[in-house]
Parts: structure tokens; sequence; C-alpha cells
């Protein structure tokens, strides 16, 4: 099956193209403007046909593309993908505002093309252990090493992956969404985000100078407690604790779920069924309220 592969960063080297590269039944077809990435590159990987421009990668017949292009890009590029009746992946975010965001999933729905977002912890072995049980409490914390950026950046490039996951895990609908936040000089320091509905409370933190680089998710309910740290490390809470850690020889891209949501896509290119991005957009349409929140507590 012939697949593209857009933008060739560090994204695509360390996370895609290792689980791409040993899929069965692929023909990969690499594009990048970058003629000395994309020769370099595809020598490592042996894939021969390679291009640095997006429509004739198109018109080599590819079926699906992946996107790991910049995100100012997305828009453009996977506009004429879905024209063209091609199926994509495309990393998150779709787009940094929304009306860009709902444009794409509107084409998607207009053209019966698949549109998946890559919200890899959906699939985290870890997250996805932590979905098995009760979920009254969730708390999940992803900091950063002295990493304040602007508002727009921190919110679309980062804490999405926050916003998603709470999303993912709440065991009902959101019926209240508060935030707090700091900013200094107009860059985002600390980010809060409360999201409540019957019976559960789920927290998102974000600390971009917290001094270290880290990411653990605590659920709790009946009485024991659940904590995943930084995607590998299990640990469960009924009195005395249980420590379940990766194995020595588990891939970092099946720890992370990037191995898994890559089989989920194209199996169903492969199966002819059409992927929606319209959850995905929900999470889109939350992180633009959050930057709107914390832009008017910024004064």
């Amino acid at each position: 099956m012939p697949v593209g592969v857009i933008g060739l960063g560090d994204i695509a080297q360390k996370a895609y193209l290792p689980v791409l590269a040993t899929q069965p039944g692929l023909d990969l077809r690499l594009m990048t403007r970058d003629r000395a990435k994309l020769d370099r590159i595809g020598d490592a990987y042996r894939l021969p046909q390679r291009f640095t421009d997006l429509g004739e990668l198109i018109d080599s017949g590819i079926r699906a593309a992946f996107v790991h292009a910049a995100t100012d890009q997305h828009v453009t590029i996977v506009e004429r993908l879905l024209t063209a009746g091609v199926d994509v992946y495309v990393d998150k975010p779709l787009d940094y505002h929304l009306e860009g965001s709902r444009r794409l999933v509107e084409l998607a729905e207009l053209t019966g093309r698949s549109l998946l977002v890559g919200f890899n912890r959906r699939h985290a072995p870890g997250y996805l252990l932590a979905a098995e049980r009760p979920r009254d409490l969730i708390v999940l914390q992803k900091h950063r090493e002295g990493l304040p950026e602007a508002v727009r950046s921190v919110v679309l490039d980062d804490f999405i992956h926050v916003v998603d996951t709470l999303r993912f895990l709440v065991p009902g609908e959101i019926e209240h969404v508060d935030v707090r936040s700091r900013t200094r000089g107009g860059l985002l320091e600390h980010l809060v985000l409360t999201l409540a509905g019957d019976g559960f409370t789920a927290l998102g933190i974000m600390n971009r100078v917290s001094g270290s680089t880290e990411e653990v998710l605590e659920v709790s309910g009946g009485d024991a407690k659940r904590v995943v740290v930084n995607l590998s490390e299990v640990i469960d809470h009924k009195g005395q604790p249980s420590i379940r850690r990766r194995g020595d020889w588990v891939p970092v891209a099946r720890q992370r779920g990037i191995e898994q949501i890559v089989t989920t896509f194209l199996d169903a290119v492969r199966a002819g069924k059409t992927l929606s991005a319209r959850d995905a957009l929900r999470t889109h349409e939350l992180c633009e309220s959050i930057v709107e929140r914390v832009n008017a507590q910024a004064g």
C-alpha cells in the first residue's frame, strides 16, 4: 500500500519512521523540501521514492499520508491531501487556530476521507490501564524545565495532550470548566485546568518552570489509586503499593501509544473504514477556550 510521509523532522525520525518501516505491506514515500535530509533519511531506510513537491507525491498514487510538517503548514497540506482523496494522519494540533482546525474536520467529512489526529496517549498501555479503574478523581501533571512560552503555543503544542487525555479518561459528561494560570512578560509559566461532572473531578496541571520534565497521572476511586509515571511505570495503591515497570525490550513507541495509533490508522485505510476527527475537534475547541481564559486573566 503506497503511503506518504510528509515532513521529516524530529517527531518523524524518532517516533514514526521506526514504526512505519517495520509495518508489512507498506510502500513508504518520503517528502520534504530539504533535499539533503530527504536523501539522508531515504538512504538510511532504503526508500527509493522521494519527493520535494506535494503535488508530485499525491500524483504518485498514495492512498494515505502521515503529516509531520510544521503546524502552520497543516491546513494547506491536509486540504490538498483530503481533496485528492487521500486518508490523513496528522500530528496535533490540527492548526493553531480553531477556524483552521474546523475547516479540516469539515473537509474530511465532506470528502468522506479519514482524518486522525495524533493523540497517542489514548493508546498508551499505562493510560489504558488507568481507564480500567474507578475515576472519581483524575490528576494529570505534565511539567517542563525552564520553558515558559507564548500562551497559544503552550496550550496547542503541549497542554493539548493533557486536555485530550483528561477528556478521554473522564467517566461522564463535563459540566464545569475552570482555568487558573500565571503569565509573566507575556509567557505562560503554569496552568491548571479543572473539568468536573456528576461524581468526578479532573485536574490538568502544567508548570513550564518546574525544574523537571515529567508526566504523572493519578486516578482514584473505590478506595484505590493507580499512578502512571512517565507513561512507563504503573503503581497500584490499595494497602501495600505494587509496581509494574515497562519491560526492558518494550519499544518507547509502544509505551507511548504511537505504534498502536499508527496500526489503528493503517488498518482503517486497508479496510476502507472512515475515521472521524470530530471528537478531536472538541479537544481543540476546549483548548481555544483555555487560551481565551488565560489571555483574559493576563489582562
